[in-house]
């Protein structure tokens, strides 16, 4: 399979997943905020610290209310993260590889494309109710997904893209995580209290994992939640079920069928694997939930680097900033 195709398939997934965990993001967090009492104020400065983007942000808004916080991370064409720029490179690398991806892909990419630039240029959401666009985002995005797993030849170039969809959900999901880091409640003594099941409910809703954790947890518990959402087997968006699949994703694409390795990506794919397989959520709250988080990112990265470096010749600019707060990884 040509480096070309192989690199612009794996970022079209990881761009198109990008995009609908953006949504997700916004999506939470504008509930949220509408079920907070009246006295509380609104917290959007969460949503930038914990995509990383903090820094770029300061230098080009001088609020954190809800407009500049939805036009950064939904319509701002100079962030490189934002919603509308993840769907214009998703849909850039499939125009790229036209001849290897279905119709029914292609039209949808596009339908997506131009639904998010018609809300960007008609700036409705500014005034009215952003909801319906979030939610109208995700639909498409998990519309594109589903016809692949119905539809699509599983070769090569279907685990290339399903491989960059994975790493892209694992990093986002831990990043959703850290929301609860960046969310302040007004005080100490409130952990535990109704607010905190209001913020841990919300980050559950945001992976649709609300009603799953109930029936596998029962009540709603810190670690128990942190638990669910990176350290569960069965749930398809902790971190854990999408580092697995992920490297099945380049087990079938090397041809391995061993337990070990063949490739730098395996080995540092299978080394975190492990050891999420063997940790406990008491650990990680030992060692700082924040501070794990902050090492898992760094070690998604490192796969997605060794990925490029093995499976794409083409020259990639990692912009990868210190601390782990970012994850820009220009795709083709």
């Amino acid at each position: 399979m040509l480096s070309r195709v192989a690199n612009s398939i794996y970022w079209m997934g990881r761009y198109l997943e990008r995009a609908e965990n953006y949504a997700r993001f916004m999506d939470v967090n504008f509930n949220l905020m509408l079920d907070l009492p009246r006295d509380q104020k609104e917290q959007w400065l969460p949503l930038i610290q914990v995509t990383g983007d903090s820094e770029y942000y300061a230098e080009h808004y001088s609020g954190y209310d809800r407009n500049d916080i939805i036009h950064f991370m939904a319509f701002d064409e100079s962030n490189p993260n934002s919603i509308i720029s993840s769907v214009s490179k998703a849909r850039e690398n499939a125009r790229e590889i036209r001849e290897n991806i279905i119709k029914e892909t292609w039209e949808k990419l596009n339908e997506l494309f131009h639904y998010v630039n018609g809300m960007a240029e008609s700036s409705d959401w500014m005034d009215g109710d952003p909801i319906p666009f979030f939610t109208g985002v995700k639909e498409q995005i998990l519309l594109i997904n589903g016809i692949g797993f119905a539809t699509v030849a599983r070769t090569e170039s279907w685990y290339f893209r399903l491989l960059g969809m994975f790493l892209e959900r694992a990093d986002k999901t831990s990043r959703i995580v850290d929301v609860k880091y960046h969310i302040l409640l007004p005080s100490p003594a409130l952990v535990g209290s109704p607010m905190d099941y209001l913020h841990w409910s919300a980050l559950l809703k945001s992976v649709s994992g609300f009603n799953t954790y109930r029936r596998l947890y029962g009540n709603l518990e810190a670690s128990k939640v942190v638990e669910f959402l990176i350290l569960n087997d069965v749930f398809p968006r902790s971190v854990f079920h999408c580092i697995t699949e992920a490297e099945n994703c380049l087990k079938n694409i090397s041809g391995n069928s061993s337990r070990g390795f063949t490739n730098s990506p395996e080995k540092t794919i299978g080394a975190l694997r492990s050891k999420l397989e063997f940790t406990s959520v008491h650990e990680i709250i030992d060692f700082g939930l924040h501070q794990y988080i902050d090492q898992l990112q760094i070690k998604i990265i490192d796969i997605s680097n060794n990925v490029n470096d093995t499976f794409s010749n083409l020259k990639i600019t990692l912009h990868l900033k210190i601390q782990c707060k970012n994850d820009i990884l220009p795709g083709h």
